[in-house]
């Protein structure tokens, strides 16, 4: 039995002349929390209609549950739960005939019925809420609700396409609880998200872009990386001004926008620091605001990206 619940080795998937997914390769044990980070366009769906059997490969391989995607996408289809940001919900049938659908649709066998039902009603907090319909549910209810119809069948791994999309900061929080709880249960939960908080609760993250995984590892692993430099938060009246008059000084590695002011990757804070102060003195342009502070995932995220980008220029 294998410890892995996904396994990816130089998956490829292309669309005629465009590669949407290019020589992808990594590895999900069992249980793990697995977050999928990327821009719009990255391929972050598209491996993940793969890996749920939706796709075949255009070449390599990948195993969903010791299941073959390209050789059995319909093992692999009833070995997992599925949640998009859409939710796939009857808004016409109640909280109870959403579930008692869901469990016909995904064979659930009569006699664990009830008993899957109840736990779905209990862990997503729905049992007063059963005979309401589901149009009525506001987004997060119909998010917990959704998740609960994604696992009635219990499988082994559950894919998270954006599942907190639109949905209010509380009920993210709420939400991302049971995400923990299935893992702590020996889930394997595969989520794509774009809220850099949210990345933070992942085991471990793949940030794609381009088609390519260009970075692996724990949240705190990924940060590590960034601090090998120094990174600066830097606030002025005119962002853009101040980007261009300090971005070719001596010991800028990156700079980028962020908020109301610049994150300023550099190779020494002090000696940079002085650089910046005569530079924009030189300009005429005032400093709010200039100290060192410790990088987000977003730091991350932004500088792995900008690195991609100067490689392909």
């Amino acid at each position: 039995m294998s410890e892995w619940a996904v396994e990816i080795d130089n998956l490829v998937r292309s669309f005629g002349a465009f590669v949407a997914v290019d020589h992808v390769s990594l590895k999900v044990p069992k249980g793990e929390i697995f977050g999928f980070l990327g821009p719009n366009g990255a391929g972050k769906s598209t491996t993940i209609r793969v890996l749920c059997g939706l796709l075949s490969p255009t070449s390599g391989r990948a195993l969903v549950n010791g299941y073959d995607v390209a050789s059995d996408p319909e093992a692999v289809k009833r070995s997992i739960g599925y949640m998009s940001q859409k939710f796939s919900l009857y808004d016409d049938l109640t909280v109870e005939e959403n579930i008692d659908f869901f469990t016909g649709m995904y064979g659930v066998p009569k006699e664990r019925r009830q008993e899957r039902k109840d736990y779905v009603l209990g862990m997503a907090n729905l049992m007063e809420r059963r005979d309401s319909p589901a149009g009525t549910l506001s987004g997060g209810w119909k998010q917990r609700l959704a998740l609960g119809c994604a696992i009635l069948h219990d499988p082994p791994v559950v894919f998270l396409d954006e599942p907190t999309s639109g949905v209010d900061p509380i009920a993210r929080a709420t939400f991302w609880d049971l995400i923990g709880e299935l893992s702590r249960t020996g889930h394997t939960v595969f989520v794509t998200t774009h809220y850099m908080d949210e990345a933070e609760y992942c085991h471990r993250l793949a940030l794609m872009y381009g088609g390519k995984v260009i970075a692996l590892g724990a949240p705190g692993e990924l940060k590590r990386d960034l601090t090998e430099h120094n990174l600066l938060r830097l606030e002025t009246a005119a962002a853009l001004d101040t980007m261009r008059a300090i971005e070719r000084e001596e010991g800028i590695l990156e700079v980028a926008v962020f908020g109301s002011g610049l994150h300023v990757v550099v190779d020494n804070a002090d000696a940079a620091m002085g650089r910046i102060r005569k530079s924009l003195a030189a300009q005429g342009i005032e400093i709010r605001r200039l100290e060192q502070i410790q990088p987000s995932l977003e730091d991350v995220f932004v500088a792995l990206i900008e690195a991609e980008e100067r490689k392909a220029a």
